[in-house]
């Protein structure tokens, strides 16, 4: 099989294409290759190395590319987002689930569209350059891991979303990180006037997924939204006793102990967001 493309590429690269086009293979362990055409393994690794810096392929990990069904037009291939990141997780023995900037925008509660993936997940912290993809990993438990849906993508991958009602919890949990508050008091406040039954799920994702500050700040939304009080006295039991008060918005200026600001005793919030 011979290759026209403007890429200069040598003639080990072209054996090894051609090989990966015919067999259809779109994912390559080091030996793959090196069993096939005999080759030493050092030589095998510079000519994947080779591929995936001309962007024929692309590097996973140390030993394991990924590399496209058929090349496209110029030879040039970029893996899309949701490939590389169920390559990377599953290949780690590892669950995922896509949240934070990704969900806000995928349920219409912000118009910015990111530049990179986010993900928790139970295997892989920090962050990840593999090709033209960018991807923030971010580790957790098992327990932490939940209350999603499965989306599939016009390429057939079965992809991993936080629902609705999780993606609304991390926005308030992981704040710090996603800079999403006093936003995120916004969408609660409109999913839960919009949908019948989102109160009582964002209830259960609160408590099971979140932390303490997490189910103060959440309840005492939810009680100015005038849901009902078996709700909110669910999430009052999943408290711990505390005297101390914190910010409903912890990046607000107004913040301290409670004074001419209002607040909760019940659930020890200071209404620093008015």
């Amino acid at each position: 099989m011979e290759y026209k493309m403007p890429l200069r590429i040598g003639e080990l690269e072209v054996q090894a294409l051609a090989y990966l086009q015919a067999r259809k293979l779109t994912l390559i362990s080091a030996g793959n290759l090196a069993g096939v055409f005999r080759w030493k393994a050092e030589q095998e690794r510079k000519v994947l190395s080779q591929l995936a810096r001309k962007g024929l392929i692309a590097r996973v990990r140390r030993g394991l590319y990924l590399a496209p069904d058929r090349l496209p037009v110029g030879g040039k291939w970029n893996p899309s987002e949701m490939l590389v990141l169920k390559t990377l997780i599953e290949d780690s023995g590892g669950k995922y689930q896509i949240s934070g900037p990704n969900t806000f925008q995928r349920y219409g509660w912000t118009e910015q569209i990111p530049n990179r993936v986010y993900a928790y997940n139970n295997r892989i912290s920090g962050e990840r350059e593999i090709g033209p993809v960018s991807l923030t990993l971010i580790e957790v438990g098992d327990d932490r891991l939940g209350s999603t849906e499965v989306v599939r993508t016009p390429e057939g991958l079965a992809i991993v979303y936080a629902s609705k009602s999780r993606s609304l919890v991390d926005a308030v949990y992981d704040w710090s990180r996603f800079n999403t508050l006093p936003h995120a008091y916004e969408w609660i406040e409109r999913e839960v006037a919009n949908e019948d039954g989102f109160a009582a799920e964002i209830v259960q994702n609160t408590i099971r997924y979140s932390n303490q500050g997490t189910i103060r700040r959440i309840g005492s939304i939810l009680e100015r939204l005038s849901v009902q009080e078996p709700l909110l006295r669910r999430m009052e039991r999943a408290l711990r006793p505390s005297s101390s008060f914190i910010a409903l918005d912890p990046t607000s200026e107004k913040r301290g102990k409670p004074g001419g600001l209002k607040t909760s005793r019940r659930w020890g919030v200071i209404f620093n967001d008015e």
